[in-house]
């Protein structure tokens, strides 16, 4: 049977990786699978916000390595209220990276190879078959006939975590609260970022990402509600796409280079479903997506990393499961709830515009909104004293030049 393990990952994504790489720094012996090979697609708006960026530094991949994704950097972002009132939002140019777009098959990839050039055993095609909880370990047989044993397993493995439906097989399946569309292009006239609240998208939008040589992720999310179904919201698409205030911004030679592509977002954050057993979840598989943007890149590396600190401190199950929940709940729970509430504020086209307008009163607003709105700071930093230090809200973006 070999040699128990002190953590199997299942999941090479950012949340997988940040997992492995985080338990291996911290001396456990650990081995990362995944049923894909990479480079792989993952269907996803591509965007980095600036916690995505600090965290893609923390875990040591360089602003080389990261340039040789493909990376499109991010300086001005443009809102669109649902009256068609434009506010330009700038980010600081002389103080780091606030936000950028790669697309996920590259900035995936070169997570991998991070992660192996760090040690990390990580085992690409090697799917999943089976779980099961022992006494004192957690066994995984694989789909070549292998099977790992463990003392614990940190599930990143997506949003239909194959590890959950093992371990939960009478649970419902969970559709996810938001569903979005992605399509890329290229030929984009403009190199913006562009966040489009149209009237019927509400409380979701649409969306210009812009990649290298006039490339772009577009697409929309929109929560699954009022008995919509996957293919009605993508049969929105075509629809979408020939708006006026879309193509103006595509621009007359815009053409699309792949297919639609469309998946739920998993945003119902619940503390209990961080944890079964000797088993922890990270990124999609706990839904800690931000429910107001559909953000997931930078709390997949969080949660992912807290994780793997809660498994190395060497306690029994239990309390390595309420370390990860308190963790999980400090750093981004409460961020997340406050998220969830103010998704009501932009439920109507009053609402949305209001929020516009603020965030293109002044040049302070403006700044400050794009700084809030790419996660500079943890989105509830106002009503959490007790992350309050002198600094928070002037700290420089990922690869500062000191």
């Amino acid at each position: 049977m070999g040699e128990i393990l002190d953590v199997v990952v299942v999941g090479a994504g950012p949340g997988g990786v940040a997992a492995a790489l985080t338990a291996h720094r911290r001396g456990c012996s650990v081995v990362c699978v995944d049923k894909a090979r990479f480079p792989r697609d993952k269907t996803c708006g591509d965007g980095l916000t600036t916690g995505a960026l600090r965290a893609l530094e923390a875990l040591g991949m360089t602003r080389a390595e990261l340039d040789a994704t493909g990376l499109a950097e991010v300086r001005e972002t443009v809102l669109v209220s649902p009256a068609g009132r434009r506010v330009t939002l700038p980010l600081p140019s002389d103080r780091g990276m606030y936000a950028a777009v790669v697309a996920r098959r590259d900035l995936d990839a070169a997570l991998v190879a991070l992660a192996t050039r760090h040690g990390v055993d990580v085992r690409e095609h090697c799917a999943v078959e089976k779980v099961a909880h022992q006494a004192h370990e957690v066994e995984l047989l694989l789909a070549d006939g292998d099977t790992l044993r463990a003392r614990h397993v940190i599930a990143a493995d997506g949003h239909w975590s194959t590890v959950r439906r093992a371990l939960e097989p009478d649970a419902p399946r969970d559709l996810g609260e938001w569903h979005a569309v992605r399509q890329y292009f290229a030929g984009v006239d403009d190199d913006r970022l562009w966040v489009l609240f149209e009237r019927d998208l509400l409380p979701g939008y649409a969306w210009v990402f812009p990649l290298p040589g006039g490339g772009a992720n577009v697409g929309y999310g929109v929560l699954r509600a009022h008995g919509r179904r996957g293919r009605d919201l993508k049969a929105l698409w075509p629809e979408l796409l020939a708006r006026p205030v879309l193509r103006d911004v595509l621009g007359p030679n815009a053409r699309a280079t792949a297919p639609v592509r469309a998946w739920p977002i998993p945003t119902r954050y619940d503390p209990a479903r961080l944890a079964n057993g000797r088993v922890l979840f990270a990124g999609d598989a706990a839904g800690v997506v931000d429910p107001m943007t559909g953000e997931g890149i930078a709390q997949a590396i969080e949660s992912g990393a807290r994780a793997a600190d809660a498994v190395a401190t060497g306690e029994v199950p239990d309390a390595v499961s309420a370390r990860y929940r308190r963790s999980v709940t400090r750093s981004l729970g409460r961020d997340l709830q406050f998220a969830s509430a103010l998704q009501t504020l932009l439920r109507s086209p009053r609402g949305a515009r209001i929020a516009i307008a603020a965030a293109g009163l002044t040049p302070w607003t403006r700044r400050n909104f794009a700084r809030w709105m790419f996660e500079d700071y943890p989105r509830a930093l106002l009503l959490t004293p007790d992350r309050w230090r002198r600094g928070a809200f002037s700290t420089p973006g990922a690869y500062a030049v000191t």
